[in-house]
């Protein structure tokens, strides 16, 4: 009768360098998953008033605003305030919703009937619920 070899198993070093090739591998495709998911969820948004100018012409005082886009993301302007009570859109000369890129900027007119030296708190509204708020003084124009 003839004895049968068992075949050699590979060595136990073999066996640790196979291991930790494979965890490394895999823990660079989850870093590199990781990565892309804070790139695309982990954006901001953010919106900057830079400029008003207010005209004040009876019955018809209105102010212009620039607002711009200064977050990572880009995101979609639903309404103004004025103290903290919603502009109607037919108040506005540009309607909202309106798209906003990253970086992108957009002027507003709005007709409000504002008295000059009087506090206004003025609030820009994304589409998400932020709201982007600045405090001006009627008829104190502010920018460039």
């Amino acid at each position: 009768m003839k004895m049968l070899k068992s075949k050699k198993a590979l060595s136990p070093v073999v066996a640790a360098i196979i291991l930790i090739a494979v965890t490394v591998a895999v823990s660079i495709a989850v870093a590199a998953w990781m990565g892309a998911l804070t790139f695309t969820f982990m954006g901001y948004e953010k919106l900057e008033i830079t400029e008003v100018t207010w005209d004040l012409n009876p019955p018809n005082t209105k102010f212009t605003m620039v607002v711009n886009n200064t977050g990572t993301k880009d995101l979609t302007i639903d309404h103004v305030e004025i103290n903290y009570w919603r502009v109607p859109a037919a108040n506005i000369t540009d309607s909202t919703p309106y798209p906003l890129k990253t970086g992108q900027s957009v002027t507003f007119t709005i007709t409000y009937p504002y008295v000059n030296g009087t506090a206004y708190d003025v609030s820009v509204v994304s589409a998400s619920g932020y709201k982007f708020t600045d405090h001006f003084i009627g008829g104190q124009d502010v920018g460039p």
